[in-house]
């Protein structure tokens, strides 16, 4: 028997060079799942990306999952894709084994925390919190977006792509600055020394999907191991509760150790397993 991909609609462009369609996934002209490919608009047009590859429980467990999704690569390949992305549900076990099996590596996770209901978390004694400035944030926001730049590149991505994708997340999550609605950067203060700094917003996960979402948290280098980044998460929760969300979510890179095993401990669970692998 033959798996191929049949193409479900036209090909979709954006001016800025993007694609995506969506496939349907046959055997031997029989429908058996779908797919969805598009380019990444973060990493841009030499990202592809396999989305929602979906087989029918009649057909799963017949290697039809992992034939469709090499046969994905072949049209990222032949859209001029250098590399291919996957975010795969923790709790698809069989999926996460495919991946891994078809030479993806783990880039990183997103986590999710529902807030218990009640009095939002204290802060440590000691430590207090302000709002940054507009001159602290032309410095810090220059430097955040490097900061993020060189964590992707030490996890492969091209230079040139990972910067692109730190301007396309300050310009899409800070479109105004410390303006933008429902976004906050805070600077943490102990002994009137600043010794962390937390970014927070609001990220839709789809239509009318909303949650909290932890973007950034950063604590200053010779004050790490003190407790500050626990006490920065805290915020992060009190500054969620006082929106009116009850889940707060965030992104860690994998390999980022200390950090994993603070939101595994605050309560954090791990949604989406995000993984790349590059296309010869």
């Amino acid at each position: 028997m033959t798996t191929t991909l049949r193409p479900a609609e036209p090909l979709q462009q954006t001016p800025e060079g993007g694609r995506s369609r969506t496939y349907d996934v046959c055997v031997n002209s029989r429908r058996v799942g779908s797919v969805r490919l598009r380019t990444d608009p973060g990493f841009g047009a030499a990202a592809g990306v396999i989305a929602d590859l979906r087989i029918a429980e009649p057909d799963r467990r017949r290697g039809r999952g992992t034939v469709a999704a090499l046969a994905s690569e072949e049209v990222l390949r032949g859209w001029g894709c250098t590399e291919v992305l996957v975010s795969v549900p923790a709790e698809a076990e069989a999926a996460q084994r495919m991946a891994r099996a078809l030479g993806y590596t783990e880039r990183s996770r997103n986590m999710l925390k529902e807030l218990p209901p009640g009095e939002p978390p204290a802060l440590p004694e000691g430590v207090e919190v302000r709002p940054m400035t507009e001159a602290e944030f032309e410095v810090w926001s220059a430097r955040a977006k490097e900061g993020f730049a060189q964590s992707w590149i030490e996890r492969g991505v091209p230079e040139e792509q990972a910067r692109a994708k730190a301007e396309e997340s300050h310009r899409r999550h800070l479109p105004r600055g410390l303006a933008t609605p429902g976004a906050a950067v805070h600077v943490a203060v102990r002994d009137g020394r600043d010794v962390g700094l937390l970014w927070t917003g609001r990220m839709e996960q789809g239509p009318g999907e909303r949650l909290g979402f932890v973007y950034e948290v950063e604590v200053v280098e010779d004050q790490r191991g003190r407790g500050y980044g626990r006490a920065l998460m805290l915020l992060a929760e009190r500054v969620a509760r006082e929106a009116g969300e009850t889940r707060l979510g965030l992104h860690v890179f994998a390999g980022n150790t200390p950090a994993l095993r603070l939101y595994d401990s605050l309560g954090y669970r791990t949604t989406h397993v995000n993984s790349a692998k590059t296309l010869l």
